[in-house]
């Protein structure tokens, strides 16, 4: 395993949305390190390790992009996860979802996620999100 950290975990179970998302990131060079959860039990196992005491900070991201409408363990939940507990409460979370309901919207707000982006339905305006998404939090952001 390499000693640089990761500094995106992308969760999404749609595994085109995965490929754009992981393709828009390369493009632009916005990160080297990448890791794909295909649903929220793999993300939440992935950043805790089955356990919550000690994490590794070669898997402690430095962004988080996470859809909501996850099977086995959903969006909101793994925000509400990673929120709740001091290591992995200051991880920027972007949610990028299909969603375009208000609850959903006010709840992840509410649970502390720092952005909440609707999935473009255009390939162009689709990779460009994710672009920008990554630049900002990655490059232009001051993280404490």
């Amino acid at each position: 395993m390499e000693d640089s950290p990761i500094e995106i975990l992308l969760v999404e179970d749609n595994m085109n949305d995965a490929e754009l998302s992981l393709y828009a990131l390369k493009k632009f060079k916005i990160a080297n390190r990448i890791h794909h959860a295909r649903d929220g039990a793999e993300a939440l196992d992935y950043i805790f390790g089955g356990q919550e005491a000690g994490l590794d900070p070669v898997q402690t991201p430095r962004l988080i992009l996470l859809d909501l409408k996850l099977p086995k363990v959903d969006g909101v939940e793994v925000l509400r996860r990673l929120k709740s507990h001091d290591k992995t409460r200051k991880i920027p979370v972007v949610v990028l979802t299909s969603s375009r309901e208000d609850r959903d919207i006010v709840e992840t707000y509410h649970l502390g996620v720092n952005s909440y982006i609707v999935k473009p339905i255009d390939f162009e305006q689709f990779t460009e999100a994710v672009r920008d998404v990554g630049l900002y939090w990655l490059l232009l952001n001051q993280a404490p």
